[in-house]
């Protein structure tokens, strides 16, 4: 049977629920059982696709073109699976359901309430997700990790504590494990750590039926011995299931904080672990994943070399909004031994208005672009700030630094070249100006005009390198030569496929195609160290112990090291 681990938090939010849900996950693949996982979100909206950058983070996009919170996006890099759509469990899409099967008659005229129906909903369908293979081999995961999004005592979080009390009686109590992950904050001058807010938040947690099994406490230092005691006292656990996940030097040393602090034998003990037979094989695999995750964070720590590398965005008050793109060069650089250095640009400060309402800020942005090795504006929506991307790209293209443009950003780096390089000086895109003179970016004619959610061009498409690139295309050589990748998308507006013939006159190279021929997916510039746009999003698909190809050639372009 498989066996649950859910994860909810407290006091306040943010407090790093995904990163040790994620951690814990690790820990588990690291003895050869497959792991899935589930984030549970319990805003009304029916997915993440439709909510701001700035007020949510990133919206993470999926195999099946599913629109995810970005603790998905956690998942897959730790524990390198690919998850769906249905791993992300939202009110919206419980409600919906739950309506839609009244509607058809389902119920047989009885009362729907949200007990017994929204939280026998909820707990079919983290059933459901339980039994869905995640790898080749077509067999159900081991474990199935459960983050409770919120925090304990949530109006909207109700509905799914009530599902998860009820649950670990549907499962058993071995097969149901429950971490709270709580804030032990440190006041004072003297720096003493406070545990008050740990006992609230547990004794909510236990008023609504759940009891921990292990209480993890975020702090910025290791707790001491007389607050670990004073917790496990009055939240009703035992002294070694108090776990201290203080702040560390980066998000990959969490699992190795929980293993060294127990958490391994925690998990056998408390779940019958060694009653799960697992192959040799994925012992082997399993053993050599945790060997490279410790070199990994070794490594991490002996970092002397910086690669400074400029995002320049529309979205980077919020660094959360690029968290996948930030992760994409992190992981690229650790694997060239480089620290990563990031000059987060909003990209509007670049534009000649910021110089006459803010000219201190105006200077500042500029310098931080002139003084990077490299410069990536990622995708994005709407008009703000498009000016200034497409300054950064014309100083790219013009002083040979390395650039890459993801979705949006190609977008910018064709609009930048039809003006500058190919005498259009009215190219726009039809996104920001509809009725522009010269749309080298438009609107793609299968897409709907009147609905917003889910209606782009989502999820894992191909993109085939053109013939007579074998040898010529850096990006087809970073990917080893191959002859088509698959990659995932999310964009609504195209480069206008009449132009193509023009921009190519001009020096630049569409190498990678869709499958028609007539999408645009990898544009190159020829005479340039690395000028790249592409319309997909490559930061999805990356791993920190296996970056993506395109990052690593930004990085090593950036280091002047790129010889392919």
């Amino acid at each position: 049977m498989t066996k649950y681990i859910v994860v909810s938090g407290g006091v306040i939010s943010g407090v790093g629920k995904g990163i040790i849900a994620s951690s814990a996950g690790t820990l588990l693949k690291s003895l050869g059982l497959r792991v899935t996982a589930i984030k549970i979100d319990p805003y009304l909206n029916i997915d993440a696709g439709l909510m701001s950058p700035l007020d949510h983070g990133e919206v993470f996009v999926l195999n099946d073109g599913g629109e995810v919170d970005l603790d998905l996006g956690n998942y897959e890099r730790f524990l390198d699976v690919e998850l769906s759509r249905i791993n992300n469990i939202t009110t919206g899409k419980v409600y919906q359901q739950v309506i839609e099967q009244e509607r058809r008659g389902d119920y047989l005229g009885k009362t729907v309430q949200v007990v017994p129906h929204i939280t026998d909903a909820i707990q079919n369908w983290v059933e459901q997700v339980a039994q869905r293979p995640i790898d080749e081999s077509g067999e159900k995961p081991d474990i199935c990790i459960i983050e409770l999004g919120g925090t304990v005592g949530d109006i909207e979080s109700a509905p799914f504590v009530e599902a998860m009390r009820q649950f670990q009686f549907r499962v058993g109590h071995e097969n149901f494990c429950l971490i709270h992950v709580s804030l032990v904050p440190v006041v004072g001058s003297v720096g003493e750590q406070k545990t008050k807010p740990t006992q609230m938040s547990v004794r909510d947690l236990r008023g609504a039926g759940l009891s921990p099994d292990m209480v993890a406490c975020r702090s910025t230092k290791p707790l001491d011995a007389s607050v670990r005691s004073k917790i496990s006292m009055f939240c009703h656990v035992a002294p070694e299931q108090v776990f201290t996940v203080h702040d560390v030097s980066s998000v990959y040393h969490v699992p190795v904080l929980l293993r060294d602090h127990g958490a391994m034998g925690f998990f056998r003990r408390r779940l019958s672990l060694d009653t799960i037979r697992v192959p040799e094989d994925r012992l082997l695999a399993g053993q050599q994943l945790w060997n490279q995750w410790l070199e990994l964070t070794k490594s991490y720590g002996h970092l002397f070399e910086t690669v400074t590398i400029a995002i320049v965005g529309k979205y980077t008050d919020l660094h959360d909004s690029y968290i996948s793109v930030y992760k994409a060069l992190e992981h690229a650089s650790l694997a060239y031994r480089r620290k990563l250095e990031i000059k987060w640009i909003e990209a509007s400060n670049l534009e000649p208005d910021t110089m006459k309402s803010d000219p201190v800020k105006y200077h500042e942005s500029w310098q931080s672009l002139c003084g990077s090795n490299g410069i990536l504006v990622p995708g994005g929506f709407g008009s703000r700030g498009i000016e200034g991307m497409v300054m950064a790209a014309k100083w790219a293209r013009e002083h040979k630094v390395p650039y890459l443009g993801i979705c949006l950003g190609m977008h910018i780096a064709i609009i930048e070249y039809a003006r500058h390089v190919c005498g259009m000086r009215d190219a726009f895109s039809a996104e920001m100006d509809p009725d522009c003179k010269t749309p080298v970016v438009i609107y793609m004619p299968e897409i709907s005009k009147t609905h917003m959610g889910a209606t782009m061009r989502l999820g894992l498409r191909s993109t085939l390198f053109q013939p007579g690139t074998e040898n010529t295309s850096i990006v087809r050589r970073l990917h080893g030569g191959a002859a088509s990748v698959e990659e995932r998308h999310r964009h609504r507006y195209e480069i206008n496929p009449e132009m193509v013939a023009t921009f190519e006159e001009k020096g630049l190279r569409f190498v990678g195609r869709d499958e028609s021929g007539k999408r645009m997916e990898i544009v190159e510039m020829q005479g340039h160290p690395f000028f790249v746009g592409c319309q997909y999003h490559p930061e999805y698909l990356t791993r920190p112990l296996k970056p993506h190809p395109l990052f690593r050639g930004l990085i090593m372009a950036s280091m002047g090291e790129l010889k392919l």
